[in-house]
Parts: structure tokens; sequence; C-alpha cells
């Protein structure tokens, strides 16, 4: 197994599980459960691949991906009572998400000889669309958009940042876990300590 498929397999295992706790809180039965835990696991790449005219899309060519995001659907739907705070447990296995699909994103496009803007916006599609549509699917504010939120800026950070150290010389999977470092730190800075970007703020026009 190469290491780029080593960090789709991850990206899609921890994303389904965020999709699968979306899914209880929402209380949909065990179809819906899938659903939300595939579309959140396999949106973001499936995005990725269209974009980067990668043939075939991941999960087509290898459906061991859905069956992955099906397993971790049926585990929460039968463990997810016996956890004290859902939403607490979706923000954070969500930030573990985003810090291994940006550096899959990005491995993505590296390999294919993309150019770096190219590359910094694969890691960031990678990483936060499959979020934003189990948000919307499940009529929750997304975190991505939420008033303030380190989410995007962790992406493009992270994406960025090995963009950076693969021009500098370094080898790529170290230039990738470079990447997932950034990502999850500044975004578990934003869950612990309330790191944000500036908020706009509406004044009344001037008379």
């Amino acid at each position: 197994m190469t290491f780029l498929a080593l960090l789709d397999y991850a990206s899609v295992l921890v994303f389904a599980l965020t999709g699968a706790l979306v899914a209880s809180r929402a209380q949909l039965d065990i179809v819906g459960f899938a659903f939300v835990a595939c579309l959140t696991a396999l949106g973001g790449g499936t995005l990725r691949d269209l974009l980067l005219d990668r043939n075939p899309v991941f999960w087509i060519g290898n459906p061991n991906y859905i069956l992955l995001a099906a397993f971790g659907a049926v585990a929460v739907f039968l463990s997810a009572h016996l956890l004290e705070s859902r939403l607490r447990w979706v923000v954070w296995l969500d930030s573990f998400a985003l810090a291994v699909a940006v550096p899959a994103g990005t491995g993505a496009a590296i390999a294919l000889n993309s150019p770096p803007v190219i590359t910094v916006l694969m890691g960031m599609a990678t990483g936060t669309m499959g979020g934003l549509m189990r948000d919307v699917v499940c009529n929750e504010v997304p975190l991505v958009l939420k008033q303030g939120e380190l989410y995007i800026s962790c992406a493009m950070a992270g994406a960025i940042t090995a963009v950076m150290m693969i021009w500098m010389g370094l080898e790529v999977r170290f230039a990738l876990l470079a990447c997932a470092g950034v990502c999850w730190t500044l975004r578990a800075g934003s869950i612990l300590f309330g790191w944000h970007l500036p908020v706009y703020k509406s004044r009344p026009p001037r008379s």
C-alpha cells in the first residue's frame, strides 16, 4: 500500500465516523447513517478526483473505500448511545480527519505535477468539502462556515506548508506529514483556545 493510499483510507474512515455521528444527532436510520457516512467520507476526494481528471475516481477504482465507510457507519450506529457528548466527538474527530484528508488531497495533486495553486486548492477541497456536504444534508450549520472558525484556513495553511517544503527539496511524504501537523495544530488550537479569524461587524452608515 502506498503512502497516499494509506492517507486516503485513514481519511475515509475518520470522516465516515464523523458523518455517522452527525447522523446519530439527526436520529436517522441505519440507511441514513450509511448514506451520510459515505457522503462525508468520499465527497471531498470525489470532487478532487473529478477536478484533477483522475480516472477512475478513487472509490470506483477501489470499492474497499465504500466498504470501510459503511463499516464506520455501522460501528457508530451500534455505539453512539454510549458517548456522553456526540457533538464534541464530532468536532475532535473532524479535526483529525482534516489533518489526514488535506495531505491526501495535496499529495494526489503533487503526484499529477499540478501547479502550486492547484495543489493547495485540491488539498483544501479534499479536507473540507465532505464535511460541508454532511452538515448541509443534516441541516446543521457547516463547521467550515461557522463565525471566525479556523477550518478552511487550517487546510490552506497545511497545504501551503507542504508545497513550500517540497519546493525547498524535502521528500514528499515528510512534507505531507508536516502538512498534517500544521492542519491539526491550528484546528486543535481553535477548539481548545478559541483561536479564530477576525469577523466582519457591520457598522451603521455615516450620516
